[in-house]
């Protein structure tokens, strides 16, 4: 079953990121994903919801090239993109911030960000100044040891290293985790926000309703496949999604962007 989005976009526009039909999957023979597709525009920030193991950050890898795409493609705008390597994404303009292992403990706050633009390093300065801006707290501490900061700042520094490139595509793989409620309602505001400055984001997230709740347009994946599309509001909303993925009523997801998240239930 697939749930129409309430607005379509033209035809004429073309998508940001697409992932066409695509099978992938760790090992020769064993596919995690058996037939996948997603599709972004500019603007837009994608959610990616599911139970466990449906291939929601295989999905993420197979677009950023770390995992084998068998069939299939992922476009970048008009360059088809399928498995070339994580540098190439990157200087194409495809942004990636994995759950874990994300930042350079052992290095400072500034260190990870500079580290971020070493394919284009007569931009530090200017591409710095952007992320002061963007987070000031990372300002604040620029000379700690990223190995001290919390979970939260972690996050920060992670996607503050991954737009040092001003990617037009932000891959976001587990924001949210293992962190407080508190601190998953900045990490989903801080996203909004990345998203208004004109970074199409596509984010896998476990929280499913909070997700619902400030992206435009969501996928539910399930053992490899797209279950369910369709905006925030009507995903949250379907009595089969809620009874499968959501467990109760989604709540606030018409709460308003521009202002403070709802709180976390």
């Amino acid at each position: 079953m697939t749930v129409q989005p309430q607005t379509q976009k033209p035809q004429t526009q073309q998508a940001v990121v697409e992932a066409k039909d695509v099978v992938a999957g760790y090992l020769p023979g064993v596919n995690i994903l058996n037939g996948c597709s997603l599709v972004a525009y500019p603007g837009e920030m994608i959610g990616i919801i599911g139970p466990n193991g449906a291939g929601k950050s295989t999905l993420l890898k197979a677009m950023f090239g770390l995992v084998k795409v068998h069939s299939g493609s992922v476009m970048l705008g008009d360059r088809e993109i399928t498995n070339l390597r994580t540098n190439q994404l990157v200087e194409m303009g495809v942004g990636f911030v994995p759950q874990t292992n994300n930042v350079f403990p052992s290095l400072s706050i500034e260190e990870n960000l500079r580290m971020g633009l070493f394919l284009r390093p007569k931009k530090v300065g200017e591409r710095l100044a952007a992320m002061w801006d963007l987070f000031p707290v990372l300002h604040d501490r620029r000379n700690q040891s990223a190995g001290a900061l919390s979970g939260g700042e972690r996050q920060s520094l992670a996607m503050a290293r991954a737009l040092m490139m001003e990617p037009s595509v932000l891959l976001l793989d587990e924001p949210s985790a293992g962190l407080s409620p508190v601190r998953q309602d900045e990490t989903f505001l801080r996203t909004r926000r990345i998203n208004k400055t004109g970074v199409c984001v596509v984010m896998v997230e476990q929280n499913a309703r909070r997700c619902l709740q400030i992206c435009d347009r969501g996928y539910v994946l399930d053992q490899g496949r797209d279950a369910y599309t369709g905006t925030g509001r009507e995903l949250a909303n379907d009595p089969k999604v809620i009874e499968l993925y959501l467990g109760t009523l989604a709540e606030d997801v018409d709460a308003e962007r521009d202002g403070e998240a709802p709180p976390a239930h």
